[in-house]
């Protein structure tokens, strides 16, 4: 039915404005803070692919776009459980109690250990990579992404110290418990999956250089859930039929 998008589009808005008004004196500011982080860094990639898409050609037609939808709800409602858990707030107790314990006097560790974590543990690299090890004990990925990381970690901890090296804390416990959670959620990884999870990947580690540039502090940290809300996606998809 042709204008049927806009009519659902218009119905959408009447229902989200009218819920809204209802439950916008019961929600935290920090929620609808970080609702609207997740938003704007969909636009953002939204607007960037589009741009893409204009510019590139392949050889069978142009760039698509796929997985919008999912990205979108992945941000928003990964957003608000990491907001609810206060995954952000946790990394930089952990960063201030390392601090305090073995470089008293440093005063960018915190600021180092928690940018260091998300750069190495958010991403495709740490989630396909850690998947192979895990599934087919291929570790290729993760090989390269060492590089990578010891690479970085130099330029990282020049400029922000030692807090740079503590970040092998959580990059172990992370890549670690995806390598060995891998066999259990084997079944549920299709390809589609693993794609929407290094997408939304992709789209925190803009968020990090968004915050490296001080264009916009954004919690990244709180996102993180993000990327494992296509697993939560598959499976009620698995529930309903």
């Amino acid at each position: 039915m042709i204008g049927l998008g806009t009519i659902v589009n218009s119905v959408v808005v009447i229902i989200g404005g009218l819920a809204g008004t209802l439950i916008k004196n019961g929600l935290p500011e920090r929620y609808r803070k970080i609702i609207m982080e997740a938003i704007a860094l969909s636009v953002l990639v939204i607007g960037i692919s589009g741009a893409l898409q204009g510019i590139f050609e392949v050889k069978e037609g142009k760039l698509d776009r796929v997985f919008i939808m999912e990205m979108i709800f992945s941000l928003v409602l990964g957003g608000l459980a990491g907001e609810l858990i206060n995954i952000e707030q946790k990394l930089d107790r952990l960063g201030a109690w390392f601090q305090k314990r073995f470089a008293a006097g440093e005063g960018n560790f915190a600021q180092g250990f928690v940018t260091a974590s998300l750069v190495f543990c958010v991403g495709a690299m740490s989630i396909v990579g850690s998947l192979e090890d895990g599934l087919l004990g291929n570790a290729s990925i993760l090989y390269a992404k060492s590089v990578l990381d010891g690479i970085s970690s130099v330029v990282f901890a020049a400029t922000l110290g030692v807090g740079v090296a503590f970040s092998a804390l959580p990059v172990l416990v992370y890549q670690g418990s995806i390598t060995l959670a891998a066999g259990f959620v084997k079944p549920w990884l299709t390809d589609t999956v693993v794609t929407q999870m290094s997408l939304a990947g992709s789209v925190l580690i803009m968020a990090i250089g968004m915050n490296m540039l001080e264009i916009r502090k954004i919690r990244v940290g709180n996102l993180l859930p993000a990327i494992f809300m296509p697993v939560i996606f598959y499976l009620v998809k698995m529930i309903i039929y």
